[in-house]
């Protein structure tokens, strides 16, 4: 089994509705996000590979739509958009397209981000 990955950016803004109000992220804020999408399956002998890394960039290419350069809080399911709620939201949208869908992996700033696996469906 091999897992390949591709790397997509966005730019979007959110603020956190559910943390303290004296909490920084309780006020409009924007990041660079980077999100990390991972499918693992045998490397087919026909190709050489698992998955074409354009077949990955077309299924993300909608939600990138959605995302970039977006405030993050009026994109439904995304109200109260942490890097988790993200990363599981971008997870249950990529797992009907994506066979062998094993990670989705959310990093809001160069040092903080989520990996996210399906383990709660």
């Amino acid at each position: 089994m091999t897992e390949v990955f591709k790397e997509f950016r966005f730019e979007a803004a959110h603020r956190l509705p559910n943390v303290p109000e004296d909490h920084k992220c309780a006020r409009l804020h924007g990041h660079s996000f980077l999100v990390s999408v991972h499918v693992a399956g045998p490397v087919r002998a026909e190709t050489g590979w698992v998955m074409d890394f354009a077949d990955l960039a077309a299924a993300f290419a909608p939600l990138h739509d959605q995302l970039d350069h977006r405030y993050l809080n009026e994109v439904a399911g995304l109200e109260n958009p942490t890097s988790e709620v993200l990363a599981r939201w971008l997870w249950m949208r990529l797992r009907e397209t994506l066979p062998g869908l094993r990670k989705v992996v959310v990093r809001e700033t160069c040092t903080s981000g989520v990996t996210y696996r399906g383990d709660d469906l």
